[in-house]
């Protein structure tokens, strides 16, 4: 208990926190708020000979928003403060998220989807940015473990919520997009604009960084972030035909044999915050090995109790990924050049979730099945994390902050 109060104390600003932690939800939310509407939706506009392709990209068309304009919406945080923009970005997220429940139009509904991808690269950067300039490195690191623990636990709730509405009206499930109003009036409260003199003081002169945009650390951050995006999403994307390769192929029997391992996401975010008393390179080295030996596990899997156990360890992997690179990333960029450095990292990581599948899909064609090509980009995960570890144990092996 006295743990867990010491931790408690840690989290300073926590209205600020717990608001900007379920704020992060929202470009999450957009997405799989949509998943078990899709057959529904297909059904409506089943005479659109072209609704099974349109459908699934109105789904995923926010992400190409993001990945297309986060480092934008960097540049106007950096340029004119990070509260107001961030407010704006989320009473529009509201507007444009519930649009469809309005519209007949399957092409009307798919720009809506757009200008939700819009709001959605400004609150994704905006929220890592404010997360850096209030707290220092300790205090950071906790709030992006609670975010890695809360974020998966908000999503049953949102499958039956959408689920819920949507049988009563096809475009219901839209609805749940209204969430964002009362996050809006959270932020208008308790948010607050942080003054460069502020984080200085607070986080001392290495997080000034004035003069020119570090260029050479924002490519080395999306080069990174782009690498670990491509593993982190071979599962995902991918996961249910290597099920069916090992001979699972009813869906309802694949929900439920994943159910336990894909609660290891959460034990990964609280690995994270273990591991985070080391430096970097450890951190995502520890996270690349534990991704690549789920993957090659998948792949090398011949039964279900395989493939769970690689699972396990592929999700523990998955939830110290995001947190560990962006802790990392923040560490890159000073006050001054912090929100297009966070929007370098928001474009990368949702560029290696749209060619993340091109490339598993090609190698799955060369390797003869997504098996092989589960084992190969584990194999990939693999040798990154030794190079990771190498260079870990070359610094400090401490982070400077525990």
């Amino acid at each position: 208990m006295k743990a867990i109060r010491a931790f408690w104390d840690e989290l300073t600003l926590k209205p600020q926190g717990f608001t900007m932690i379920i704020a992060g939800f929202l470009p999450v939310f957009a997405i799989i708020a949509m998943f078990p509407v899709v057959a529904s939706i297909i059904g409506h506009f089943h005479d659109d000979p072209n609704a099974r392709i349109k459908v699934p990209a109105m789904v995923t068309a926010p992400g190409y928003a993001i990945a297309l304009l986060a480092p934008f919406a960097g540049v106007l945080c950096d340029r004119f403060g990070r509260r107001r923009i961030l407010l704006a970005c989320t009473f529009f997220y509201g507007i444009a998220g519930c649009a469809p429940f309005f519209l007949e139009s399957l092409d009307s509904i798919i720009a809506t989807r757009l200008a939700l991808g819009v709001c959605e690269a400004g609150i994704l950067t905006i929220v890592n940015t404010l997360i850096a300039d209030y707290w220092n490195d300790r205090s950071r690191r906790n709030w992006l473990m609670l975010q890695g623990v809360i974020g998966p636990a908000l999503q049953p709730a949102v499958f039956v919520l959408v689920a819920s509405v949507a049988a009563v009206r096809w475009n219901g499930g839209f609805l749940v997009y209204l969430i964002a109003f009362p996050i809006f009036l959270a932020m208008y409260f308790f948010l607050f604009e942080p003054k460069r003199e502020q984080v200085i003081a607070q986080q001392g002169a290495a997080s000034e960084a004035a003069g020119p945009f570090p260029l050479g650390q924002a490519m080395l951050v999306a080069a990174m972030t782009l690498f670990a995006s491509i593993l982190y999403y071979v599962f995902i994307v991918n996961g249910s035909i290597a099920w069916k390769e090992v001979g699972v192929t009813d869906p309802l029997q694949v929900s439920t044999l994943t159910v336990i391992p894909a609660l290891f996401i959460v034990v990964g975010s609280i690995l994270f915050r273990i591991i985070s008393r080391f430096n970097n390179a450890v951190q995502i080295a520890s996270f690349m090995g534990m991704l690549g030996l789920g993957l090659a596990g998948i792949g090398l899997a011949r039964s279900v109790s395989s493939m769970q156990l690689g699972m396990t360890l592929q999700q523990t992997g998955a939830g110290m990924a995001i947190p560990a690179l962006i802790a990392w990333s923040q560490t890159k960029f000073g006050f001054a050049h912090r929100g297009r450095g966070m929007g370098v990292w928001t474009s990368a990581f949702f560029l290696g979730q749209a060619i993340s599948p091109i490339i598993v899909g090609n190698i799955a064609g060369a390797a003869g099945s997504m098996q092989g090509a589960f084992l190969t980009l584990g194999l990939v995960g693999i040798a990154a994390a030794v190079v990771g570890f190498g260079l870990g144990t070359r610094a400090p092996l401490r982070a400077a902050v525990a």
